[in-house]
């Protein structure tokens, strides 16, 4: 009697993830030995001024790097919106001109207002954008889909209406001389100025630690994990037991006081704001931002903010074309990598990263829409 072997089958092909399998198997500590000088030379990026990113002598490289910072500090901000809870708000510049015309009313000596130092002007300007989160959300929240967008939209409209209309705001004529951080140089003059962009940079760059440490803390909350089954399945999220409306009407005031701050920082640098900085193209800019770089990932927004912010200071030519650049930039990436550049990683767990490799003997996957994909597309969980 002869029995046959069949021979064994051959593994399966899996794609590939070397740099983030390496990152995901290193100890927390191994990874501040990684992030620590990466981020002294994001620091250092204004004074060593590298030949191959310069936008000199077109534009100031300083002042482009403290642009490109602030645009990082509004994807930040918007990303806890749309990429965490899932909610489609065009209208976020409305927060950024909120907070920007804060600075300007308590700062400037065109306003009647008391005049206050620029750093208690800073958390003011957070609170009060937070206010109109909640205004803007109790009402508004309970809408899905377009015509959530549609009415943030209109939201980011009244905004800037408002403030070309009301004789207060002074419309086009704006705020000049808005005011900025203490501190002075050797010479006496001021520190922070609207020609000298590294002191803005470093201070923005800071405050973007700082966010990122308070939103990476809410991700892996019971906050994070209520925004992420909201972002999948809202109507299943309410059946599980979410309250989805208390979370997203959070969500909606942690994104407007960071974009308060963001518009409070630019309003300091420029030293001068008026209603022609906050038009809906903006508020589409922020949003291509996020959605280039990979809604719910916070590393992936920060890449998409470099992208939109630094590619028209550094090749001046094509500046003008931005616009259409970026829009065929979308179209091509909704077809072909739906999720951006970089694909949101599900931490639903404090400690997913270990759990991850205990059970699957890999790291976290990229989901294209929100929910755990496997490697394998065919793979069932």
């Amino acid at each position: 009697m002869t029995t046959t072997t069949t021979p064994p089958a051959a593994p399966a092909k899996t794609r590939r993830r070397p740099v983030s399998d390496w990152w995901n198997r290193l100890s927390r500590v191994q990874q501040w030995g990684v992030l620590i000088p990466l981020v002294a030379l994001v620091y250092l990026l204004p004074v060593l001024n590298p030949p191959l990113i310069t936008t000199q002598p077109g534009y100031d490289f300083p002042i482009a790097m403290f642009e490109v910072a602030r645009y990082a500090l509004v994807a930040i901000g918007l990303n806890i919106v749309v990429g965490q809870a899932g909610l489609l708000d065009l209208g976020y510049v409305g927060f950024f001109a909120i907070g920007a015309y804060v600075m300007a009313l308590f700062t400037s000596p065109d306003s009647s207002l008391a005049k206050l130092p620029f750093l208690v002007v800073l958390p003011i300007a957070m609170v009060v954008t937070m206010i109109f989160g909640v205004i803007l959300g109790t009402p508004t929240l309970r809408l899905r889909g377009d015509y959530l967008a549609i009415v943030t939209l209109g939201f980011g409209e009244i905004v800037r209406l408002l403030a070309d209309n009301i004789d207060p705001l002074r419309g086009n004529r704006g705020f000049q001389g808005v005011g900025h951080p203490p501190g002075s140089k050797a010479d006496g003059s001021p520190l922070f100025n609207n020609t000298d962009g590294i002191p803005w940079y470093w201070l923005c760059v800071t405050i973007i630690i700082v966010i990122l440490f308070v939103v990476g803390n809410l991700e892996r909350s019971r906050v994070g994990r209520a925004w992420v089954a909201i972002r999948d399945d809202e109507d299943a999220a309410e059946i599980m037991g979410v309250p989805t409306f208390k979370f997203k009407i959070w969500a909606f005031v942690g994104g407007a006081a960071v974009g308060g701050l963001s518009g409070a920082l630019y309003a300091g640098q420029l030293g001068f704001v008026n209603n022609q900085k906050f038009d809906v193209v903006t508020s589409m800019l922020f949003l291509a931002a996020v959605i280039l770089g990979g809604a719910g990932n916070k590393v992936g927004v920060l890449l998409g903010a470099i992208v939109v912010a630094y590619v028209p200071l550094r090749f001046q030519q094509i500046a003008e074309y931005k616009y259409l650049i970026f829009g065929l930039a979308l179209i091509i990436l909704m077809i072909f990598r739906p999720q951006g550049l970089l694909g949101a990683r599900q931490r639903l767990l404090a400690y997913g990263r270990q759990a991850y490799q205990r059970l699957l003997g890999k790291g976290e996957q990229v989901s294209s829409d929100g929910s755990l994909a496997t490697d394998n597309p065919g793979e069932k969980a």
